[in-house]
């Protein structure tokens, strides 16, 4: 027998609990965006200005896709 079997790498772990594609991040990223918002004009948005969330979100959205 021969010992040239390739060996299978191991998928990289992000922080989600669940096995993700690109696209699957995106996704997240964008529904995460979407959340910020929303509870940012629910609670916050008569003492801070929207684009602080929108700065918010988009740094959430890059560690996600970046590292989920």
């Amino acid at each position: 027998m021969s010992d040239d079997v390739p060996l299978r790498r191991a998928a990289p772990h992000g922080f989600l609990p669940i096995h993700t594609n690109a696209f699957d991040r995106v996704f997240i990223s964008v529904v995460c965006f979407v959340a910020i918002h929303l509870f940012w004009m629910r609670f916050l948005e008569q003492d801070i200005s929207l684009y602080v969330a929108t700065v918010l979100s988009v740094i959430v959205g890059a560690i996600i896709i970046a590292r989920g």
